[in-house]
């Protein structure tokens, strides 16, 4: 099915019906209302003011391209060069309500987006599906959808964005018809229709996503019906793919870049992933997520990147079906188990999801901004790196991972909170929001440029941190979307 960067939940599903105890020891109300306390509004819209913020640099000074470098005030095309900010902030701005940002966007979408696919050259498969084709759908759905040709929101009919997406898909959609496989080409020339591969005649698991229209959902099960047949270690793969041999080539085997959108549609993976990848650190406990990078015979690595964090929120979602585990196990757990609702590995996997979320968080208050680096390693017996600091020497942790000079970077990555938010809906413990906030404050702290917009870091363990020109569009379209979502009542999402 499509890879929508928004996934709309049924909200009565994480309402809950009891009381927590919040940080401060005072009561939280039920779910559906929790996070009214104006501390917590404020701290939302704090969010929303840095969403605003990010994107009024973007205005300013990048629109119509696809990313604004902010310190040099400029933009830049990284994506194929049509405007993929647009796309991939829209959805953020129609759920905070920034009804500025949705007319803005909406109508460069409107005005630019169908010349811009017809005259653009080559884009990437996998990034135009999942931010400007997801965000069009996602527009389309959240501004009103089948339910009538009036938006709810400022900006074009939602049945532009429809069309708009269905354009791009029949673009998109010869990367899969022109492969000699199944596997599709990683990359199309859009005004062409020509077909393009990487530059090493690779595809990486990240690619495979399409719409589950009729007109090409039976490409994207050709992939999945290849896929299936192909051998596994335990049901993990490694991260390339040929498609002109529709065979896996080399041996590296994560679930962090190149390998973790693969694995976000894969439960079933978790047994192999479980008992080859997951190590727990003695004495201070941490559990954490290594590679294969030379299997079935290497060794393991005890290598992780903040990527893998939106496992958390995978296996959370995975345990309790997406209900709150209060729900799942109210009155009489031995009926839910019976009624398939929660079993003793969908209790693993909870726990182990909480569990990995605690390491993800670890990777940030770690380092002196509060940050997480790009890669971290961890501390075992038969890995250890000394002279290197982390920078917060209070942490309990700061013995435990190790941060290399060639990864100390932070690219605004979303994916713990992400898992914050889904881990928040399903456990209801306040600690998440806290995390969430904690690293919300470290981004304004470290990260915002005063003339708009957001920049990465180039090392996050020391101060002041050298700033890195760069502001991704995920940083619109997903990290403050679920900072957003995470802070804010849960009627929203």
């Amino acid at each position: 099915m499509c890879s929508m960067k928004y996934v709309h939940y049924d909200n009565a599903k994480f309402r809950q019906r009891s009381f927590v105890k919040g940080t401060d020891n005072k009561s939280i109300h039920e779910l559906g209302r929790l996070n009214t306390d104006p501390i917590w509004l404020e701290r939302q819209q704090k969010v929303k003011e840095a969403f605003i913020h990010a994107w009024s640099g973007y205005k300013k000074y990048a629109m119509g391209y696809d990313e604004l470098v902010p310190l040099s005030q400029r933009g830049v095309d990284g994506l194929g060069g049509i405007g993929a900010t647009s796309m991939d902030a829209l959805d953020t701005a129609m759920i905070m309500g920034a009804n500025e940002v949705v007319s803005e966007a909406g109508s460069w979408i409107e005005t630019h987006l169908s010349n811009r696919i017809a005259e653009k050259g080559q884009v990437n498969l996998f990034d135009t599906a999942i931010r400007v084709l997801g965000g069009l759908l996602s527009a389309y759905h959240l501004s009103g959808g089948e339910q009538g040709t009036k938006s709810m929101h400022e900006g074009p009919k939602p049945i532009f964005y429809l069309e708009t997406a269905r354009n791009l898909a029949d673009c998109l959609l010869v990367a899969f018809t022109s492969s000699p496989t199944p596997i599709p080409f990683s990359d199309v020339v859009l005004h062409g229709s020509a077909k393009h591969c990487a530059p090493d005649g690779l595809a990486v698991l990240q690619k495979f996503q399409l719409c589950s229209w009729s007109g090409y959902s039976m490409e994207a099960m050709k992939v999945l019906a290849h896929m299936k047949n192909l051998p596994k270690v335990e049901g993990l793969v490694p991260i390339y793919i040929s498609p002109d041999s529709g065979e896996f080539s080399g041996a590296n085997i994560r679930l962090g870049y190149r390998g973790d959108s693969y694995y976000e549609y894969l439960i079933k993976a978790m047994k192999g992933f479980r008992h080859l990848l997951v190590q727990k650190l003695i004495p201070n406990g941490l559990v954490f997520v290594g590679e294969l990078p030379y299997v079935p015979k290497g060794a393991f690595s005890p290598k992780m990147d903040p990527l893998v964090c939106f496992l958390p929120g995978t296996l959370a979602l995975g345990a309790t079906k997406g209900i709150t585990k209060e729900k799942a196990m109210k009155d009489k757990p031995e009926k839910a188990m019976k009624d398939n609702l929660l079993k003793f590995k969908d209790l693993e996997n909870l726990k182990l999801a909480e569990d990995l979320a605690k390491a993800c968080f670890e990777m940030y208050s770690v380092t002196s901004t509060g940050l997480a680096p790009e890669i971290a390693y961890f501390n075992t017996k038969e890995y250890s790196e000394g002279g290197l600091d982390c920078g917060n020497k209070g942490s309990k942790f700061v013995d435990d991972i190790i941060i290399k000079h060639s990864d100390c970077h932070n690219l605004l990555r979303l994916e713990i909170v992400e898992s914050l938010f889904v881990l928040y809906r399903i456990t209801e413990d306040p600690k998440y929001c806290e995390w969430g906030w904690q690293i919300f404050e470290a981004f304004e702290k470290y990260t915002k440029v005063e003339s708009g917009g957001y920049c990465s870091l180039e090392d996050v363990t020391v101060l002041p941190p050298q700033r890195r020109d760069k502001m991704g569009t995920f940083y619109l379209g997903e990290t403050l979307k679920y900072l957003y979502l995470l802070l804010g009542d849960s009627s929203i999402g």
